[in-house]
């Protein structure tokens, strides 16, 4: 059995070097990387007043927010969630959280893909590119 605590996963910093409001700490606990066949797991940290910017998804995911505030956008859709509060994300629709509140957002991604690409704006460092694929590089941490 493979588990994780979400308390105490080591995250990486995702970053725009032109935007210091766009910053996020990630990881992917469960992927193709820990043996699973069809689906993955993204955990994510946004401080207030960030937010990670917005990208598509190959994967369908479901994003459920266990902490926080936040402003999510979908296509031309904007809607606030609160802790305890999910939203559903299709494969390749543009969408970005930004947390609009006091406390630290908290995030928990679920794609309906071991493996996923997600495409960014702008060039994503440390990666310099704008294409990931999940998991990320080794050293990313």
């Amino acid at each position: 059995m493979y588990t994780t605590n979400l308390n105490t996963i080591s995250l990486f910093d995702a970053w725009y070097e032109n935007d210091p409001l766009m910053h996020a700490k990630v990881n992917f606990p469960f992927s193709q990387a820990t043996g699973n066949a069809s689906s993955a797991v993204v955990y994510f940290e946004i401080e207030p007043g960030h937010y990670l910017a917005t990208h598509t998804d190959s994967a369908e995911e479901i994003v459920l927010l266990l902490s926080g505030t936040v402003e999510a956008s979908l296509g031309d859709e904007r809607g606030t969630l609160t802790a305890g509060e999910a939203v559903l994300i299709p494969a390749m629709v543009p969408h970005g959280i930004r947390n609009v509140g006091t406390e630290k957002a908290r995030c928990v991604g679920f794609f309906a893909s071991a493996t996923l690409v997600s495409t960014f704006e702008q060039t994503m460092q440390p990666f310099g590119v704008r294409a990931i694929a999940t998991p990320p590089p080794a050293g990313a941490a």
